[in-house]
């Protein structure tokens, strides 16, 4: 529990003095220390859990299946932290933002880090609630940082939207407790997610169908399924580029592992009823919407930060579709998806705010001749572009794979659909990127001083990835797939 207490109490500490410090010029790399504090804690907890299997007590619990969704939200932390030192430093020095803006900033950072490790660890569903909705708060602050008429009306259009969607999330979670308060003999255990799991079978299934859907809907609002997914596009376009890295690349995946899990108890409470597979059905239902929508969406985008938002929202239906999907293949299909797209997503949202410095603007038609003008962020978006879009060798490209061929080994029909969403997004994401890569330079357009470190740890993984799964990744993902399907597939 030591290392747990201390991956949580750093982003804590380390953002109640951000918050009340006055930043001078070293808060980048007091945040940057923050994160790879953080980060430590992590890989430390993440070692523990490989030799004893499951870390549980005081309202915690860390195993397979949340192990490596920890290091992940604190790696993406870490590499993120080292863009956005540089980055917003550059947009202070802008005058788009104050001294007292940029000490909300890295505080709100840490806030942020802080609630989604501990939705990722508590036990308890209320707590889960509480940490999702912290985070929503926390972000609230970030999309609104720059006080724009256009950023205040997309924080408030998030903070409307996510709040009604966490408010459904909170009646199904007192559905939940309802049920469980006839099965759990301590009232104040009845959200305990590990003795529910344990119960789940003795859970009232009709109560529990009904907490599933406000609970979907609820969620799926933070994961962006459609059609909740309006809050998105406009957070991702007016906020900082750093807070989109994070917010694509960590947020959705920690709101898709809130859905799973509660799949898992609804999974159990029908497993003897005439409707085994409801949580399945509806995921495989909004998920595949989603998937097909975004993909539309991607076409018509004219701001480039908007339409990589949409790339956000097609994979997290992809992956919904794959946890609604079930058996061994499908679900380690989707943890790896999971990881290999938040690595690459962040990946070219750094990237991203390299080419708007560049060309001044985020309209996608003035951005032109990246490669021409500053090779290493026109390479680096390039290359991005490519490990999103599925192609091989990288990572994306093996996840989805994994999801087609277990789509065809048991929902067969459903292989068109997909195979035709992920052509729509391919075309849609590369009739942008050929211009503005390869494209004539605007007279006078200059290169910009950028930190592509974090790109190429990203890119790097994800290629390797794609080449290689390490063993000691595989068995993690075969555990977590074994605790969510009750098989493994290895």
């Amino acid at each position: 529990m030591t290392a747990l207490l201390l991956m949580l109490f750093t982003p804590l500490l380390g953002g109640l003095l951000l918050a009340l410090i006055r930043p001078p010029a070293w808060a980048g790399w007091f945040n940057l220390a923050v994160s790879l504090t953080t980060l430590g804690a992590a890989v430390w907890l993440a070692w523990q859990v490989a030799e004893i299997g499951v870390i549980a007590g005081s309202g915690f619990r860390v195993d397979a299946f949340n192990v490596y969704l920890v290091v992940l939200t604190a790696f993406v932390g870490v590499t993120t932290s080292i863009f956005s030192r540089p980055y917003m430093r550059h947009v202070c020095a802008s005058g788009k933002i104050s001294a007292g803006s940029l000490r909300v900033y890295h505080s709100m950072y840490q806030a942020f880090m802080l609630t989604m490790l501990v939705a990722l660890t508590t036990d308890n569903l209320g707590v889960l609630w509480v940490a999702i909705e912290g985070a929503t708060l926390a972000t609230v602050l970030l999309v609104s940082l720059y006080r724009t008429p256009e950023a205040v009306e997309a924080a408030w259009k998030y903070f409307i939207l996510c709040g009604v969607g966490i408010a459904l999330a909170l009646f199904g979670t007192v559905l939940t407790y309802f049920a469980a308060q006839h099965v759990v003999t301590d009232p104040s255990a009845g959200l305990t997610w590990s003795l529910l799991y344990e119960r789940a079978h003795e859970l009232d299934p009709t109560v529990m169908r009904i907490a599933f859907v406000f609970l979907l809907v609820g969620y799926g609002t933070k994961v962006g399924l459609v059609p909740m997914h309006q809050w998105l596009p406009d957070a991702h376009s007016e906020g900082p580029t750093p807070m989109s890295a994070v917010l694509s690349g960590l947020l959705l995946n920690v709101a898709l592992y809130a859905v799973v899990r509660l799949k898992m108890l609804v999974d159990g409470s029908l497993a003897t009823t005439a409707t085994p597979h409801l949580a399945g059905s509806l995921l495989m239902g909004f998920g595949l919407v989603s998937f097909t929508v975004a993909g539309l969406f991607l076409h018509r985008q004219r701001d480039i930060k908007r339409m990589f938002s949409y790339s956000s929202i097609e994979h997290m239906g992809l992956m919904t579709f794959a946890f609604g999907l079930g058996g061994p293949l499908a679900t380690f299909g989707a943890l790896l998806h999971m990881l290999v797209h938040s690595l690459t997503k962040s990946a070219i949202f750094i990237t991203v705010g390299h080419a708007t410095h560049i060309a001044g603007t985020q309209a996608i038609e003035r951005i032109r001749g990246l490669i021409r003008t500053q090779p290493a962020v026109g390479w680096s978006l390039l290359f991005g572009v490519v490990a999103i879009a599925g192609f091989p060798p990288f990572g994306v490209f093996t996840s989805e794979f994994l999801l087609l061929t277990a789509t065809m080994q048991t929902q067969p029909w459903f292989t068109v659909a997909l195979v035709s969403g992920l052509a729509i997004a391919f075309a849609g994401l590369f009739r942008h990127l050929h211009p503005m890569v390869y494209g004539a330079a605007p007279e006078g357009q200059q290169p910009v001083a950028a930190n592509m470190l974090p790109v190429l740890l990203h890119l790097g993984l994800v290629l390797w990835l794609g080449l290689s799964i390490p063993d000691f990744l595989a068995a993690w993902l075969d555990r977590a797939t074994e605790l969510i399907t009750g098989a493994r597939l290895l």
